[in-house]
């Protein structure tokens, strides 16, 4: 897809400027190499924020010789077309029309926004994601002298000493050949404090296994002395809490939004999941290590939160019936491995997770919450971002009919029932 092809499917015709006068989005992205999307709300108050550091940003950016190659998009939540307007009103960038809730709400499901403020870099010509974490390249990089700002190789990131609790140091490349788990976590965060006490667990598992794994330890302590006490608790490596800038690069890497978040490479340096938490939760015994990824998961406590995460197909089953949630993954799998490989060659996230959900109160709750009937098996698609939910009402499912599904959904030839 050409460039103007990309930027004009996902942006529209038409953009809008400060004054709300149209601009021409073929014009204009046939100068981009790189294209910044920033979603957010005028009711946030970070996000208020964050256009003030943007704005000097751009103002600077757009004066180099550089300038011309990028454009910041702004992709509104907002629900009252005045508040959006009078936030609009001090952009010197550009924003998608209000009323395009429809291309909105497909951006912030094809790129999983989770939390706003948000600033992705996209490539103009594939749509491809250089950068998740935009936030941290204009407080890192305020000149722009590291434009594109594309991912680096993990061992170029990580290049430096790193620290053992007893204060020895070691250099990074004592990680070559490892599996390595980027761990980043803080004292102050309660979640991150409960999640570390299962990962000295299940460390100690993999390594008495024989499995050659390691764990770095990325901080967001508030101070030295905070990071000293948390990390005293753990028997793995950590990343300097001064070489903040080392710190924040691998930040930038893994577009980290929240935490605790457990990255998992392979020996290469690649990501096999960015869901090491759920994994290491939903595996107390590391049997699966190193959590490739499945193509259908059975929902659980620890990973019903990927479903605020984008559009899931969530099949309803008995599980009184021991064998009806294994049929039930067989069923839906040789789809859902078919949506990920086609993505996957395009360097792209799958548009749909793949959940089969049993009995229990963490499932009942989920049907009360999106108002679904008692029925099983039931199959559906949920989009929590939309508040939107598809249900197929069939006597029987078939993978013929979860093919159907999916691809009416893809199509956008489903009608969405309000959750």
């Amino acid at each position: 897809m050409s460039g103007s092809g990309f930027v004009l499917e996902a942006l529209g015709e038409k953009l809008v400027n400060a004054e709300r006068a149209e601009v021409d989005t073929q014009a204009l992205s046939s100068r981009l190499s790189l294209l910044g999307l920033f979603f957010g709300c005028s009711a946030s108050a970070p996000c208020r924020q964050l256009c003030g550091s943007l704005a000097d940003f751009y103002s600077r950016f757009r004066q180099s010789e550089h300038g011309p190659k990028l454009e910041v998009v702004f992709v509104s939540s907002d629900q009252d077309p005045k508040q959006w307007q009078d936030f609009v009103r001090d952009m010197p960038w550009l924003a998608l029309p209000f009323k395009e809730k429809h291309r909105k709400l497909k951006l912030w499901n094809k790129y999983r926004i989770s939390n706003i403020p948000s600033l992705i870099f996209l490539d103009a010509s594939t749509g491809k994601v250089v950068c998740r974490n935009g936030l941290l390249v204009i407080r890192d990089d305020p000149e722009g002298l590291e434009f594109p700002w594309g991912p680096k190789p993990f061992s170029e990131v990580i290049a430096g000493p790193l620290l053992r609790t007893s204060g020895q140091s070691l250099d990074s490349s004592a990680l070559e050949g490892n599996y390595v788990g980027v761990y980043f976590s803080a004292h102050w965060c309660p979640p991150c404090r409960s999640l570390t006490r299962v990962l000295v667990e299940s460390y100690r598992k993999i390594k008495e296994s024989g499995q050659k794994f390691e764990i770095v330890l990325v901080s967001a302590d508030r101070s030295e002395d905070s990071f000293k006490q948390y990390f005293s608790e753990m028997p793995w490596l950590a990343v300097p809490y001064s070489d903040e800038s080392r710190r924040s690069r691998l930040n930038r890497l893994y577009g980290i939004q929240g935490i605790p978040t457990l990255i998992v490479l392979d020996p290469q340096g690649d990501v096999i999941t960015r869901q090491g938490r759920v994994e290491v939760l939903n595996d107390p015994e590391c049997k699966e290590f190193p959590w490739h990824p499945k193509p259908v998961l059975e929902l659980t406590d620890s990973n019903a939160v990927q479903l605020n995460e984008g559009p899931c197909l969530v099949l309803f089953v008995d599980s009184e019936d021991d064998g009806e949630s294994e049929a039930a993954k067989q069923l839906i799998q040789p789809i859902a491995e078919k949506i990920i490989a086609q993505h996957k060659a395009k360097d792209e996230e799958p548009p749909l997770l793949f959940f089969v959900a049993g009995e229990d109160d963490m499932t009942d709750s989920l049907r009360d919450y999106t108002n679904l009937p008692e029925a099983a098996p039931l199959l559906t698609i949920l989009d929590m971002s939309a508040r939107a939910k598809y249900v197929m009402d069939v006597e029987e499912i078939t993978p013929e009919v979860v093919d159907t599904f999916v691809s009416d959904f893809l199509a956008e030839k489903l009608k969405p029932e309000p959750i």
